[in-house]
């Protein structure tokens, strides 16, 4: 990869201040992580809020700073383990000496405290203190029983100090810190792409009463969209109506209508490197939407007949864009799904094709499992059953073995 900082981009860091007159550098290193795509929140001490203002940061990070450990209304929506839970990386920086040994003894009676015993994500520190103190045996002591319990430590760097002291104890500067908190997360197989996917169902509409649709739950498309947020890449997530709460860390974009997806799907596609096309959409629409509710018997028949006029064909569009997006396409089939799978992985100049027969009710399209074949020029790959969580995973592994084979 050839910017590491790019590990950076959809984490969510949690940056804990403590009291230093290095806690002024934390604004900057608030607006840079969030240049490279973090989401930032803030943890103060009390002692911090005497040398950067809790508005600042606020204003900076965009979301409202956490000072207190026993507070009524942040309890009730993100205490201390919900803040811990949120995080992929607790940064403290700067750290105090006296912040050092308090995680050192284990306190947990403030808020960052608390939050750095409950956290399960990695906990980095990055101290900030004069030169004497840093060299100190208590500081040292506290140092190495951190570093025992796996806390990684950020710096520090030597030289000129705020105190006109020349040496160890300076906060490291800004670009050194992102780059070694860069280095805490693994790189994902699909770090720095954009990935568009479609999921769920569309609904065209007869009447404002009725619509045409199918039996998508939009599980399987939401379930690839948590796999490729987790290999690193940037998801957008164009969704029918579903039940399903989105994913963290997708760019949602809710649609209604094939037409709807069509739209949406082209206007994103110049930023997209890879698109999948998991929703069911549907193949034709009414010619024309009636205003008013179809009544029983109006038309003095008792049938209806309906005119449909065939929908775009999204995927297919999407694969001839001049962009060129690596694109994979769905075959939900009832049978001969190779045969059909196929045709259409020619037929629409499709990178990749993934078929599954529907007709299984235990893998159809309101299971939590699914079983897949993908097809791609030269070669397939058959994926036995297994939740769609599981299955999407071993399906971004495959997209990301494809695109690195051919470049």
């Amino acid at each position: 990869m050839d910017n590491p900082l790019l590990t950076l981009h959809n984490r969510r860091i949690l940056l804990g201040i403590t009291g230093g007159i290095a806690a002024y550098k934390s604004a900057e290193l608030t607006r840079r992580l969030q240049d490279l795509g973090a989401d930032v929140r803030v943890i103060m001490t009390r002692s911090a809020t005497e040398f950067i203002t809790p508005l600042t940061m606020q204003a900076l990070s965009k979301h409202p700073v956490h000072l207190d450990l026993h507070n009524p209304d942040t309890e009730s929506v993100m205490g201390h383990i919900e803040l811990a839970r949120w995080a992929d990386l607790v940064l403290i920086a700067p750290a105090s000496a006296n912040s050092m040994a308090r995680l050192a003894s284990g306190h947990g009676d403030d808020l960052l405290t608390a939050v750095c015993l409950a956290a399960e994500c990695p906990v980095a520190v990055a101290p900030a203190m004069n030169q004497a103190m840093w060299a100190k045996h208590p500081t040292q002591k506290n140092r190495a029983i951190l570093s025992e319990r796996g806390i990684h430590f950020l710096g520090p760097d030597s030289g000129l100090q705020a105190c006109g002291e020349i040496g160890a104890g300076r906060l490291l500067d800004i670009d050194a810190l992102l780059l070694e908190a860069s280095a805490l997360f693994a790189t994902g197989r699909l770090q720095g792409k954009t990935v568009l996917i479609t999921a769920g169902p569309t609904r065209e509409a007869i009447d404002p009463v009725r619509f045409i649709s199918n039996h998508s739950s939009g599980k399987q498309g939401y379930a690839l969209a948590s796999a490729a947020v987790d290999a690193g890449a940037h998801v957008i997530l164009i969704s029918g109506p579903t039940a399903l709460t989105p994913p963290d860390r997708v760019d949602i974009v809710n649609v209604v209508s094939a037409q709807d997806m069509h739209e949406a799907v082209q206007a994103r596609l110049p930023e997209t490197d890879i698109v999948i096309g998991v929703a069911a959409v549907s193949d034709y629409r009414p010619q024309m939407v009636e205003a008013q509710k179809i009544k029983k018997g109006q038309c003095g028949e008792p049938t209806l007949t309906l005119e449909l006029v065939e929908n775009p064909d999204i995927i297919a569009e999407a694969a001839k864009h001049p962009s060129a997006p690596f694109t994979v396409g769905f075959a939900a089939e009832t049978e001969h799904l190779e045969d059909y799978a196929k045709r259409k992985l020619a037929g629409k100049n499709l990178a990749m094709i993934v078929a599954n027969n529907v007709a299984n009710t235990q893998i159809g399209f309101n299971s939590d499992a699914n079983a897949t074949t993908i097809f791609w020029s030269g070669g397939e790959l058959s994926i036995p059953m297994m939740s769609k969580r599981a299955l999407s995973e071993r399906l971004i592994a495959v997209i990301a073995d494809r695109i690195e084979a051919a470049s």
